[in-house]
């Protein structure tokens, strides 16, 4: 006998990046920032007083929410801070979506939105993405018509690393009948010279939420601590009435205000990011991949026609101890997706991929 609800019982699951214990592993699959957080990082942790864990954290978070407010130049009760980006997706659909109502996404998109909505019990309307990864115009009429409850925009895109301008997304929310997150995941990897900056939106819409993680741009993949920034008429019932009991322990915080005072650091990191893209880019381009251009911390790349298969390709890869990410999906078949690591890794992986498509040898010591 099955105690699962009938909709967990039919659900496959989200499928995290492949994760090595193999120190020869060289990991270009789930998106993580190559460079170490900052040293106050190392420096808050070291400063920790563990007999502080014998009480409770500050259950709001409300330090850490004031200066990620002061940051943004927000007020504080427009920030909920959360375990990770993904429980913010949690909260907006537990708070705002009905069980049943729809959820709205893109196609690609984040694959996790779908397990979320299944695990909701709510039809996920996907609506196609052009050919070049735009959005279509029919976006906005498309949800409204699937009653959309939440609509979910990755800016910048995953898994093509377009970036849809901030004027787009103003105009698709003010379409938009229910909520509309923009989901900022890789938003610190954008090059500033764009002017991207969908902040301004909240200033003139109360229907959108704003999404940030410090798992990319702040080298905490392994924290798991990400934050929410919208109007207070909406960011306020999740942080006072469906945000689960003390969700951020006490570790957490001190260790994200710890680096978020460090911005210089942080955004030497995603400068590094940016020209270790565009060299990557032009030597994958030079081996024949094709190359969408991204303003992400990876690359979605097509192989050549006339050359090995992705899957193909993957595996090599993984037997020489560098993982990549391939998805066994319709319209990915023919793609994989590179994160941004060092010029070393990048370099190791550059070498990998000139042996297998040009038949160039590994040096000899």
């Amino acid at each position: 006998m099955s105690f699962e609800r009938p909709n967990i019982r039919a659900m496959a699951g989200y499928v995290s990046g492949e994760q090595s214990e193999d120190p020869r592993t060289i990991k270009l699959n789930t998106n993580e920032n190559p460079w170490p957080p900052a040293m106050c990082v190392q420096t808050a942790l070291g400063q920790f007083d563990v007999a502080a864990l014998r009480r409770y954290p500050p259950a709001t978070a409300a330090g850490l929410r004031a200066q990620i407010a002061d940051l943004h130049g927000l007020d504080t009760d427009q920030v909920i801070a959360t375990r990770g980006g993904d429980e913010l997706l949690r909260l907006l659909i537990t708070t705002f979506v009905e069980p049943g109502q729809a959820i709205g996404t893109t196609l690609p998109s984040y694959s996790l939105y779908s397990v979320l909505a299944e695990i909701h019990d709510s039809p996920l309307c996907e609506v196609a993405l052009d050919r070049d990864y735009a959005l279509p115009e029919e976006l906005a009429r498309t949800f409204n018509a699937q009653g959309c409850a939440l609509n979910l925009i990755v800016n910048p895109h995953a898994p093509s690393g377009r970036l849809f301008g901030a004027d787009e997304l103003h105009d698709l929310a003010a379409a938009c009948e229910g909520l509309v997150l923009i989901d900022e995941a890789y938003v610190d990897f954008v090059d500033p010279a764009s002017g991207y900056d969908a902040l301004p939106i909240l200033g003139d819409l109360n229907n959108v939420v704003i999404l940030r993680t410090l798992s990319k741009g702040y080298s905490l993949a392994g924290l798991r601590l990400g934050y929410g920034l919208g109007h207070a008429s909406v960011i306020q019932p999740m942080l006072r009435k469906t945000r689960d009991s003390y969700n951020l322990d006490a570790i957490s915080q001190i260790i994200a205000q710890a680096a978020l005072s460090d911005q210089a650091y942080a955004q030497s990191t995603w400068k590094r990011v940016r020209s270790e893209r565009t060299r990557l880019a032009a030597q994958l381009e030079e081996l024949g991949f094709f190359v969408w251009p991204s303003e992400t911390n990876f690359l979605l790349t097509q192989l050549p026609p006339d050359g090995p298969s992705a899957s193909d390709v993957y595996e090599y890869l993984k037997a020489a101890h560098i993982l990549v990410r391939y998805f066994d999906s319709p319209g990915m078949l023919d793609k994989l997706r590179i994160t941004i690591g060092t010029p070393e890794e990048n370099a190791q992986l550059t070498a990998a991929l000139n042996r297998l498509f040009r038949n160039e040898t590994e040096p000899t010591s």
